[in-house]
């Protein structure tokens, strides 16, 4: 069973920048896909960005092109997503998501959640 553990999430200015980790256990790393997703209130689930298990293919949502970074360390068992230049509507709880094959936006594809971390953009 893979486990996965989000942290690093937290209070921040917009324009200010926080990294998500997204650490794993209970099965390899390498063998899967890893998505970033939030919610925010009143919203629906949204695929944030996604890379593939090798590291070498990401996606990202239109909405944060540019500003955010997926990357993976699968020795250290983790996952990383680098948020730069923050905006308000940037606030929600992220969560980190893992399945086999090829990344989707689509998080009923994905089996196995984290429990989610809180990032809130405001002054």
């Amino acid at each position: 069973q893979l486990q996965l553990v989000e942290s690093g999430g937290g209070l921040v200015q917009p324009g200010g920048s926080l990294r998500l980790t997204c650490t794993a256990s209970g099965l390899r790393l390498d063998s899967y896909v890893i998505g970033w997703f939030r919610h925010a209130p009143g919203k629906e689930r949204e695929g944030v960005s996604c890379i593939g298990s090798s590291g070498r293919s990401t996606n990202y949502a239109d909405s944060v092109k540019g500003r955010f970074t997926i990357s993976r360390d699968n020795a250290k068992t983790t996952v990383y997503l680098q948020m730069n230049s923050l905006k308000p509507e940037d606030t929600a709880v992220y969560y980190c998501a893992a399945r086999s094959n090829y990344c989707s936006g689509y998080a009923g594809l994905y089996n196995y959640w984290g429990q989610g971390t809180q990032v809130t953009v405001s002054s």
